[in-house]
């Protein structure tokens, strides 16, 4: 499965559709924060709040990362949650730096999801994971086919890492002190 995934034309095409489509729900979610204004206090309140009872459905060490960082600091997250909507559902409609904006988009879903809202978050995860799993092949069809080669030939092209090869010491200096 992970080679079709990574290698198949016909996945390619199969993972274009895919990445349109999670694109479109991260950008539209996105945008509508982004024109209609939006506001975080609310949502990170009842969250906190839903930490609480009985049956809490939000865990404590995530309301403690809420109340404590979030809501203090609602002013930042009322930036960064519908830019970064928007910016998921740009780069996987675009196929740029697909495989980075499907981790992402995961990384919301999840946080929206521990926060206590279910609605299509665990969808949009599962059909993120095949994004991610496929790699390159998801973003060939789009800016990925020219992106990557150009990042691999121009930006990685002097990391030991990335060259295939070992990194390798530096020659000793054999110079007399």
């Amino acid at each position: 499965m992970n080679t079709w995934l990574r290698q198949n034309k016909v996945a390619m095409w199969l993972l274009t559709v895919l990445r349109f489509y999670v694109g479109f729900q991260w950008i539209h979610g996105g945008w509508g924060k982004l024109t209609g204004g939006f506001d975080a206090t609310g949502f990170l309140t009842n969250a906190i709040t839903l930490s609480t009872g009985d049956k809490p459905v939000v865990k404590a060490a995530w309301a403690g990362f809420l109340q404590h960082f979030a809501l203090p600091n609602v002013e930042l997250f009322n930036i960064l949650v519908p830019v970064g909507e928007f910016l998921v559902g740009l780069g996987l409609i675009l196929g740029t730096f697909t495989t980075v904006a499907a981790l992402m988009g995961m990384v919301m879903n999840f946080a929206f999801l521990f926060s206590g809202t279910i609605s299509t978050n665990p969808y949009l995860i599962l059909l993120e994971i095949f994004i991610v799993v496929a790699g390159a092949n998801a973003g060939r069809i789009g800016l990925d086919r020219w992106v990557l080669p150009y990042l691999k030939a121009h930006v990685f092209k002097h990391h030991p890492k990335h060259d295939g090869g070992t990194p390798t010491a530096p020659a000793p200096d054999h110079r007399a002190a």
